[in-house]
């Protein structure tokens, strides 16, 4: 019982002191932060300059090229809230020509509104190596603090936070704040944001660099929720090449941490046009690139196609790729490894219906966990839940919730000697459910 007869949170004055010498959790939401964000008293200059400054850069560009085609050109059309204009689409059918001519060497000096230009951090931007680590994807929902938690404890490399909208965090809402928690196991480290506009995920760029800790920041273009497309974010980003370029420069503009991509193969089925994109965030200056291998019409239904991934992967380099969907054993991530340009591999469903995959990738065995084991990491689980949402009634109540949408996936996992009498095949679109 964690209530005493006066119905009073009982206290372990020893483990009380230490835990509070202790910081395990970092990016918590200062109050005084909060009221900042409230009441938009943030500076953002940086973040407003830089935004400005790239999205005038473009519009003359794009006016520019029209100007070559006999095309009358108007900026004021060009990437228009609002409007169809904003941006050119993509056509899938028509392979995009790289002339050198988005190369950030071309970009003009970003100038604060007194003339001058900006002051840059006297650090060197970070860099990470990615290659050959495995990185658990962000899941919403389910891919909280404490089941990061237990997949570090199995060997994952990498962790990102849950998909959190920009607008938000911008706004200073307790609830999204809360999604960026980073626990002190979390080594390498990365947020997701999502949004569609320019300056509010510029804006964010800068809060996130100047008050969290994180290692990378990843942009959400791959989010098929009907609710987001329809709003310009997600995978709807993948169809507006003029957007996407101004969201992606400017961000980098305010970032010291670099800044990565995930999204989807294409956004209607049987249209791949990742493949037109990729040499363009890589001269954009992305850091790393994730494709999941389905379009947004697919969802999460029908196989992944890794032999796209692999050609995505090939026109980017030496930007490393990242691939995505249906890695449900070590023998399915060393064939795509091995036999595709992939330097990685980000693993989602296959962690949640097993968490010790991490493991068994890293040794090379099929690990056949037993139901006292299970039982341990579901101990692990709530343990770290009760510590990260509390030990009340609430707490409890969102332990147990939370509990419950990881053993949705959890409960499909099958003992690998069963593999003589189900078909692997059988097994992976029982897993696809």
């Amino acid at each position: 019982m964690h209530i005493s007869e006066e119905l009073k949170n009982k206290i372990n004055i020893d483990l009380y002191e230490k835990m509070s010498t202790e910081k395990t959790t970092v990016n918590v939401l200062e109050k005084d932060l909060q009221v900042k964000l409230w009441k938009k008293k943030y500076d953002f200059s940086k973040a407003n300059d830089s935004e400005r400054q790239i999205k005038r850069w473009c519009q003359e560009r794009v006016a520019a090229q029209e100007r070559k085609r006999g095309v009358t050109p108007n900026i004021d059309k060009v990437s228009t809230p609002g409007t169809d204009k904003e941006g050119d689409s993509l056509n899938p059918s028509q392979p995009s020509v790289n002339n050198g001519s988005n190369s950030s060497e071309h970009l003009p000096t970003i100038c604060d509104t007194e003339g001058g230009p900006i002051k840059l951090r006297s650090q060197e931007k970070k860099l990470i190596d990615f290659s050959n680590k495995l990185y658990l994807a962000p899941l919403t929902t389910v891919g909280n603090l404490p089941f990061r938690r237990v997949c570090k404890t199995y060997g994952a490399d990498i962790t990102c936070s849950e998909m959190a909208m920009a607008t938000n965090i911008l706004q200073g809402q307790m609830s999204e704040w809360a999604l960026l928690k980073r626990h002190k196991s979390e080594d390498l480290f990365g947020i997701q944001i999502c949004g569609g506009w320019s300056d509010t995920l510029t804006r964010c760029s800068q809060l996130i660099n100047d008050q969290l800790e994180a290692d990378f920041v990843d942009l959400n273009c791959g989010c098929p929720i009907d609710l987001l497309y329809k709003k310009g974010e997600g995978c709807a980003l993948m169809g507006k090449t003029n957007k996407f370029e101004q969201i992606i420069r400017s961000m980098k503009s305010v970032l010291d941490i670099p800044l990565t991509v995930k999204m989807r193969t294409g956004i209607m089925d049987n249209k791949s046009i990742a493949h037109h994109l990729v040499p363009k965030l890589r001269d954009w200056g992305v850091s790393m690139v994730t494709i999941h291998g389905r379009s947004r019409e697919q969802r999460y239904t029908k196989s992944a196609d890794w032999d796209y991934i692999d050609q995505c992967a090939e026109l980017a380099k030496p930007m490393p790729v990242f691939g995505n969907g249906d890695i449900l054993s070590y023998e399915d991530l060393d064939c795509h490894i091995n036999e595709t340009e992939v330097k990685g591999c980000m693993i989602a469903r296959g962690a949640l219906i097993k968490p010790w995959i991490f493991t068994e990738i890293k040794e090379q065995r099929h690990w056949d966990i037993s139901s006292n084991e299970r039982f341990d990491m579901i101990k692990s689980f709530v343990n770290n839940g009760l510590e990260h949402w509390g030990s009340d009634q609430q707490g409890v109540e969102t332990t147990r919730r939370f509990l419950l949408e990881w053993l949705s996936f959890l409960y499909r996992v099958i003992i690998f000697l069963t593999l003589d009498i189900f078909p692997l095949e059988c097994l992976k679109v029982f897993h696809r459910k």
